[in-house]
């Protein structure tokens, strides 16, 4: 059987927007740098540059996890062996192969309110993929690449905020 790239997971966002991040951080560092200079002579400042360095160290490590999130899934041929792999490609450009039989769960959570799915893939040894949001994939395409995995789909567990479920 002759496989020809199948696309099981595609995310709408592939790029990572680093410029509104940076913005956003600078602005908020500068203003509470600000704030505890202005303060400093007065009072104790010091919890605003704690407030502020604590914002900067979190907004880097979303910066990291962010990288590592998955933004494609493909079912290629695996070349002169003639078994399939899994090619996984994540948002920092690193692109790692899988044997199917490898991935354990598959799970689709669906939002409420856009049309939009997240991707939660879990491959043996504890290591899991956190998908970026993207177009709800068909179940039997992961079903039928991936049949030793459990795959499974729900809707996210908030609703709309103001609208009664």
């Amino acid at each position: 059987m002759a496989i020809n790239e199948d696309l099981l997971w595609d995310a709408a966002r592939r790029g990572t927007p680093i410029g509104p991040r940076l913005r956003r951080t600078a602005v908020t560092a500068g203003c509470t740098g600000l704030f505890a200079v202005m303060l400093w002579t007065y009072s104790g400042a010091t919890w605003a540059v704690c407030a502020a360095v604590a914002y900067v160290l979190a907004e880097f490590g979303y910066r990291v996890w962010d990288r590592r999130r998955l933004v494609e899934a493909k079912i290629i041929d695996g070349g002169a062996d003639g078994r399939p792999k899994l090619r996984i490609r994540q948002a920092g450009g690193r692109t790692t192969e899988h044997d199917p039989g490898q991935v354990v769960r598959v799970l689709i959570i669906h939002d409420n309110v856009v049309d939009s799915a997240k991707l939660r893939l879990r491959l043996r040894g504890k290591r899991i993929f956190f998908g970026r949001p993207g177009r709800s994939p068909a179940l039997t395409t992961w079903r039928s690449t991936c049949p030793s995995a459990r795959v499974q789909e729900r809707s996210a567990r908030w609703g709309m905020p103001g609208v009664p479920d």
